[in-house]
């Protein structure tokens, strides 16, 4: 029994803690910063009408805080912020935009890898105040990219490709961990697939083409004319029941090296087929940024270079 036990815990460690390179870090910290620049910027001309407390916004940021505060008091907002500037005497528009501006130079930090940690804690605080003040308006692609957010400050920054690495001559200070926030990072997209995927599996609509039809010819999506659809609509149940089993059994072909390539390359195409036929850029680009950090493959970076680098990582 005594050896049984000690066969699983080192099972249990080896796959909790792998031994990884910091690549996958380098991908996840510049797409987040690629993630966060092109939000604040693509919101840049509604920032202040999303985001007014009262008068002429179009969401009443006080009524979506006071909705949040039913929930849950502790959930950041950009309410405190603007109420630390009205102790200090400026006005709700110049602290938004203060906001907007530092959000916008933590992603740019983030890109360039400088002052890493500092950018992703800053740019992981700000983006959900404001994911939480617009939460009538917000979507998965908001919630993906604080999660991601969230996985990037806590890891071990920074990484060998930043400007913190090579100007700054900072290294991580448990690069041991690198292994098993990836590992993390993993076992949260596999969640979140098959759950997606099981939700949709168990109603017939996206098995008949029912709920792609429905999706395809919203307004806010409305970039196939309904003749094109209507032309083939043969094609929409194939449509349908493939995104169902792509994401259904993410779980079960991500984990294999045999099915990994295949499986990540149909789920990054399922994605950008979502930007070319309903136009959510950055909710496809969080999506594909998290799936090539969690299951890429090294081979992008080039492997030797990778392995000496880790080898400087354990090194210090």
């Amino acid at each position: 029994m005594t050896v049984l036990i000690h066969s699983i815990r080192q099972r249990a460690a080896a796959f909790l803690f792998p031994v990884e390179s910091d690549w996958w870090l380098s991908v996840l910290r510049i797409g987040l910063g690629l993630q966060v620049v092109l939000y604040t910027l693509s919101s840049r001309a509604d920032w202040n009408e999303l985001f007014t407390g009262t008068g002429w916004g179009l969401v009443n940021r006080e009524l979506t805080e006071a909705v949040l505060n039913v929930q849950t008091v502790f959930a950041p907002r950009l309410g405190w912020l603007v109420l630390i500037g009205d102790r200090f005497g400026f006005d709700d528009a110049i602290v938004l935009w203060a906001v907007w501006g530092c959000l916008l130079f933590a992603g740019c930090c983030l890109i360039t890898g400088f002052f890493c940690r500092a950018s992703a804690i800053t740019a992981w605080f700000l983006h959900l105040c404001a994911v939480n003040s617009e939460e009538l308006l917000s979507y998965g692609m908001d919630n993906f990219t604080t999660i991601g957010l969230f996985y990037l400050m806590l890891s071990p920054l920074p990484d060998r490709f930043s400007l913190d690495w090579g100007l700054r001559n900072l290294k991580p200070r448990c690069p041991q961990f690198l292994g098993f926030f990836r590992r993390v990072l993993q076992i949260h997209l596999c969640i979140v697939y098959f759950f997606s995927g099981a939700t949709k599996a168990i109603a017939a609509e996206w098995w008949n083409g029912t709920s792609v039809w429905q999706a395809l010819i919203s307004p806010e999506f409305n970039l196939i004319s309904p003749e094109v659809l209507v032309s083939y609509k043969y094609l929409l149940p194939l449509v349908g029941s493939t995104i169902c089993l792509l994401e259904t059994g993410y779980l079960l072909f991500i984990w294999s090296k045999k099915t990994r390539t295949i499986w990540l390359t149909c789920i990054i195409g399922m994605h950008i087929a979502v930007v070319l036929t309903m136009g959510l850029f950055l909710f496809s680009l969080i999506m594909i940024i998290l799936n090539i950090a969690a299951f890429g493959s090294v081979r992008i970076f080039g492997q030797r270079a990778l392995e000496a680098g880790y080898g400087d990582i354990r090194a210090n």
